[in-house]
């Protein structure tokens, strides 16, 4: 139904979306005009009016800063293999689920599947830790194969992988909500076809769903890879430790050690700005690749 201004549906449509247009503007919006601190030494107890300008001295220090680039470099590795990774895995899951004709068992495996992204990462972050302490479940199964124990939460080969495993395990399901939600849409009409056209379900699914899901596709895509600087840093924070440090800190760990214990305001607020700038690049730089190779982009 298109949206008439003054009629009763659209003032009941507005009244429905109020609450998320004053989420946006009070906790998105309004809080950009405290980015002014990044030209600032910002002082809490002198405020915004009070504390001396300083031009570009963060960035400055930003970029000089010895760390930041092996930082930034731990970030990216997470982050692309949390793409190349993480991101078929919903997709995939969903075309299988899909495949599932009876409810029966498809309502149960759904549940199932969606219950870990409502445990919070310090009950998650506590199950992994003892599962694969050096004295956990894991490695007592090992022992009795005649494996030796190791402890995976201090082994900085093992971190990334396990970093990326544990976080693809707790949101595939959530991530596979919106993918089902494409497939319901389809046309069942055109699998109809298909078949009659001798087309089995490998053909169906490369010829029919996947072209019908790539909008949704293309999007997902593009917002994610808009957050190639961002971290879970919840997830970090539950499963970080000197020992792995060196291949496990990233920007925004540094930010929360730097910003918020350090209590380096401006800045931790200069690298936020370097990673929104980056971010927006990415995202208008991928979708306008995306609108001339496929023909779907966010706008």
């Amino acid at each position: 139904m298109p949206f008439k201004p003054g009629t009763q549906t659209s003032r009941a449509l507005l009244v429905i979306a109020l609450p998320a247009i004053l989420h946006l503007l009070l906790f998105k919006y309004i809080p950009l005009l405290g980015n002014v601190i990044v030209f600032q030494d910002y002082n809490i107890f002198q405020g915004i009016r009070g504390s001396d300008w300083v031009g570009l001295k963060h960035f400055v220090n930003m970029f000089t800063y010895p760390e930041f680039y092996h930082i930034l470099r731990n970030t990216l590795l997470l982050s692309l293999y949390s793409i190349a990774f993480g991101f078929p895995a919903p997709l995939i899951l969903a075309l299988l689920l899909n495949e599932i004709r009876s409810s029966r068992f498809k309502k149960p495996i759904q549940t199932v599947l969606y219950l870990p992204h409502f445990l919070s990462w310090v009950i998650v972050g506590g199950l992994f830790l003892q599962l694969l302490h050096y004295d956990g479940l894991v490695n007592r199964m090992a022992n009795g194969l005649g494996f030796a124990s190791v402890d995976y939460f201090t082994e900085p080969v093992y971190f990334r992988g396990l970093l990326v495993s544990i976080g693809i395990w707790k949101e595939i399901g959530w991530g596979m909500i919106i993918y089902l939600a494409a497939l319901a849409g389809i046309n069942p009409n055109l699998y109809e076809a298909a078949m009659v056209d001798g087309a089995g379900r490998f053909r169906q699914m490369w010829s029919i769903t996947l072209p019908s899901l790539l909008p949704a596709i293309v999007v997902l895509l593009l917002l994610r890879a808009g957050q190639v600087l961002d971290a879970n840093v919840e997830q970090l924070l539950a499963f970080l430790n000197p020992l792995v440090r060196d291949v496990g800190e990233v920007v925004d760990t540094y930010v929360y050690r730097a910003g918020l214990l350090g209590a380096q305001f401006s800045y931790t607020t200069a690298i936020g700005v370097f990673k929104s700038v980056i971010g927006f690049i990415l995202i208008v730089g991928l979708n306008y690749i995306s609108r001339k190779s496929t023909g779907e982009s966010i706008y």
